[in-house]
């Protein structure tokens, strides 16, 4: 994609440009810089880079590297949507090495069906056997 590109290198994920988006999202409202800090530090992440603008994009994978694999905090700015962006940024990450031959791959969404379902993923086969503890406005709470 001209003007941009996607890396893994630990240099180029800027934490705070991730915070300054996740703070605000549904999924992790008022998450601290610490928290998402840590949380790329242990994860696989990818970082959407635009020339001039810096990082303008971004996704994470909390997985083991051999058998698991959980898709989160996927974000493209509102001035880079529409482009195709986040459908090329998950798929590179979807295939990044570490991430084949996974026995399960998930993910949690409220309304991105329609860019994950051509990338193979599918509602919950046996909702049923799922179990999640979830904490809403957790960050909200805390000091």
């Amino acid at each position: 994609m001209e003007g941009y590109r996607l890396s893994f290198a630990p240099a180029d994920i800027d934490a705070g440009a991730a915070h300054a988006f996740l703070r605000g999202a549904y999924w992790c409202e008022g998450i601290p810089l610490a928290t998402v800090q840590r949380a790329i530090e242990h994860s696989l992440c990818i970082a959407l880079l635009a020339d001039g603008a810096g990082q303008v994009g971004f996704a994470r994978v909390v997985t083991d590297r051999t058998t698991f694999a959980y898709l989160c905090d996927v974000y493209v700015l509102d001035a880079h949507r529409g482009r195709g962006l986040a459908t090329w940024m998950v798929q590179t990450l979807m295939e990044h090495a570490d991430l084949q031959g996974l026995r399960r791959f998930m993910l949690f969404t409220k309304d991105a069906q329609s860019l994950y379902a051509p990338r193979g993923f599918t509602p919950l086969a046996t909702p049923d056997r799922g179990m999640e503890i979830v904490k809403p406005g957790l960050y909200l709470k805390q000091p």
